[in-house]
């Protein structure tokens, strides 16, 4: 070799790596800057000995599992960190050992939480068998179970417990009725339910649509008609209660939601890959091992193949767009152009027919029960609910007939036709609502004039609209049952014991498709978040109603239906499903804060009857406060602060853009320098090929 050496002109193989040349080349590109910024491009950097002085200068902050080093290492750090601790002093060494014990704590604090942790074992067992896409539907199943749990304790604590211990005298209070000042006795009346002879199927009609014996219960808004609690020491306001209960939970809600998203959001953005990484990661790091079953590891290889396919499919449609002429291009735009019209048609219609379904329903509600039978009630009640489950159900299959022509990428088309379910499903509930608001505010009487709303119709319209939002959550349960009951069971047991026939095998069993079972529940959520107003029991109703879905579901899933051969990443679904859900709560937001701010509430029942509006309580509330105080919040709430403050929450967001943007940049260069790693490796086995080539070449 040393013949060869001297033999050989000298060569700097540094010089010559794909690594180098490439910081040359950007070095050349730019002529301001002599060496590139940061350190993530030095190639020795990565292989530097473990035990330098830049680790065990950090030994005392640190802790030594951050490191990944082998068990030798971190043997030979610990006895160091242990040497170091010697030199310190004695409050140093408290410090050291305070916190060490303070993590030990929390450490298994966690881990005693993680042993609590509704359906742990479920949810494990769910996604040994079907893998994380599945579980991560149950799991924010869970979520949702908890957070209306939470709701329900806020309102429970704010308004149904001093509510309770008054009327069943545990404590030594009383209730405050403050007279009503400047208000028409008309528009005080509230006839709840005639008493006299009853049908015996007329409390199921009660149970089922809030009217009757469980209007004038606690479940609704029109049994808290009352101005205060007067206790020993202090008087409770419940308007201001009431009012505050609600902008809790939904504050609590978006948080909870925004904090959970943001760990997704991370996580997606680190995985924001090219195509050709897409591929690698896909055949080298796509197999899921939490999967134990044999049938789902043949669905996980046939998804495998179906992502390479739709990846291929991609490619192909880029390749074909970027062939595509001027005149191919303005033809698949009209066509496009065209059919959104027709998808803006259907959304036209499907809203309409909410529109006149409430409408009749709402005129004609109102009839004595023994004026028509049992059907007929029923479906007069129901009729707004029915309407909107069977717009639900139908215009997905429309719009999956649609994008079929809009021709768009497999990957898009997916999320183009859940973004327009996503907007069907929600926007119905606001349809409904807002129909619901304009009967009330409209009338062609004096009682408009009077009471500021449609008194006749809607003596008491917040107990009305939140029997609508009862109804709505009713029905959808209804409906999950009895299409798991009637339609998958019996799907199954055809599968199972009639596979022969050519219709049962073009018909197959259900699939457990995730977007549409978390549509579902998102659906059911926003109607707990716009009725918990009208309806302060509803997040507990809810809460019933998922932990029963959440076992329907597994039972489903474990026997009656297989798994979408479309199979999603946890990560993705999760980011997915908070993203829909925080939609969800931004749609709700918005018919919650016009029947605040702007619908005059009721004066025959509820807590505000001595307000025109709900949020004039809030006004009453800070002119009980000291001047100064006054001032400030009058200052808070005027357009002086809010201008400047508007300007800084723009400028911490355009910073946090840019802080996204150069995280983004940092995860481009560290992929670039795997990539560059790579080819210096295969870089310099082809030069030892080719020298070992020319030793035996000349010593031949």
């Amino acid at each position: 070799m040393d013949s060869i050496g001297l033999c050989s002109p000298p060569v700097n193989f540094l010089q010559e790596l794909p690594s180098y040349q490439s910081t040359a080349r950007r070095r050349t590109a730019v002529p301001g800057r002599e060496k590139p910024s940061g350190t993530l491009l030095k190639p020795t950097d990565s292989y530097r000995f473990p035990l330098q002085a830049d680790i065990t200068e950090n030994l005392t902050n640190q802790s030594i599992r951050k490191y990944a080093l082998n068990i030798s290492d971190k043997r030979r750090l610990r006895d160091i960190q242990e040497t170091q601790m010697k030199y310190l002093s004695e409050w140093d060494q408290w410090k050291q050992y305070s916190s060490k014990s303070w993590k030990r704590f929390r450490e298994k604090a966690h881990e005693f939480a993680t042993h609590l942790e509704l359906w742990r074992g479920d949810i494990r067992s769910i996604e040994g068998k079907f893998g994380t896409g599945i579980r991560s539907y149950f799991s924010f199943l869970r979520f949702l179970v908890l957070l209306n749990l939470v709701m329900f304790l806020i309102i429970f604590m704010l308004v149904l417990l001093p509510v309770l211990l008054t009327k069943y005298k545990i404590t030594n209070s009383s209730f405050m009725f403050i007279p009503a000042k400047d208000i028409n006795i008309q528009c005080t009346v509230y006839p709840i339910s005639s008493s006299g002879l009853v049908y015996f199927y007329s409390y199921i009609i009660d149970l089922l649509s809030g009217t009757g014996f469980l209007e004038d219960t606690s479940l609704f808004y029109g049994h808290y008609t009352i101005d205060g609690v007067k206790f020993q020491n202090f008087t409770y306001d419940l308007p201001l209660a009431y009012l505050v209960s609600t902008i809790a939970y939904l504050a609590l809600s978006l948080l909870w939601i925004v904090k959970r998203s943001v760990e997704g959001f991370k996580v997606n953005l680190i995985r924001s890959e090219d195509y050709f990484q897409s591929y690698c990661n896909k055949i080298f790091a796509g197999w899921d091992f939490c999967i134990t079953n044999r049938s789902m590891a043949d669905l996980k290889h046939s998804s495998l193949r179906y992502e390479l396919r739709a990846d291929l499919e991609e490619e192909r449609i880029r390749q074909k767009i970027a062939e595509r002429t001027s005149e191919e291009t303005i033809r698949i735009y009209s066509l496009r152009l065209v059919l959104n019209c027709l998808v803006l048609a259907v959304l036209g219609a499907c809203f309409y027919g909410i529109y006149r379904a409430t409408t009749y329903s709402q005129e004609h509600m109102n009839k004595e029960i023994d004026k028509m039978v049992f059907g007929e009630n029923l479906l007069i009640l129901y009729l707004p609910s029915i309407v909107i489950t069977l717009a639900n159900f139908l215009t997905p299959m429309i719009f999956a007939v649609i994008i079929r022509y809009e021709d768009y990428s497999p990957s898009f088309e997916i999320r183009l036709t859940i973004l327009r379910c996503v907007f069907m499903r929600l926007a119905t509930i606001c349809v409904l609502v807002f129909t619901l608001g304009s009967k009330i505010t409209s009338c062609d009487n004096s009682f408009c004039s009077l009471c500021g709303y449609n008194q006749n119709l809607y003596p008491c319209w917040e107990t009305q609209v939140g029997q609508e939002m009862y109804k709505l959550m009713i029905f959808d349960f209804i409906i999950i049952l009895a299409m798991t009951l009637f339609v998958d069971f019996p799907r199954k047991l055809l599968v199972t014991y009639c596979s022969s026939w050519k219709v049962i095998q073009f018909w197959g069993q259900q699939e457990f498709a995730i977007p549409g079972n978390v549509l579902g529940i998102v659906y059911g959520q926003t109607i707990c978040w716009i009725g918990a107003f009208f309806s302060p029991l509803i997040p507990a109703i809810t809460t019933i109603k998922f932990i029963i879905i959440f076992y329907v579901k597994e039972l489903s899933l474990v026997y009656n239906c297989r798994p979408s051969p479309r199979q999603f990443r946890a990560s993705n679904s999760n980011f997915f499903f908070l993203l829909v859900l925080l939609i969800g709560l931004c749609l709700a937001i918005i018919p919650l804060t016009i029947s605040l701010s702007r619908i005059p509430s009721s004066k025959a029942c509820g807590p505000f009857t001595n307000f025109n509006t709900s949020w004039e309580v809030v006004a009453q509330t800070v002119s009980t406060f000291p001047r100064s105080l006054q001032s400030l919040v009058n200052g808070i709430t005027s357009e002086a602060f809010a201008v400047p403050f508007f300007m800084i929450i723009c400028l911490i967001m355009f910073y946090f853009i840019a802080l996204a943007g150069a995280h983004k940049k940092v995860v481009d260069q560290l992929r670039e320098q795997l990539s560059l790693e790579s080819r210096d490796k295969r870089y310099l086995i082809q030069k030892l090929t080719e020298a070992q080539k020319d030793m035996r070449n000349r010593l031949g």
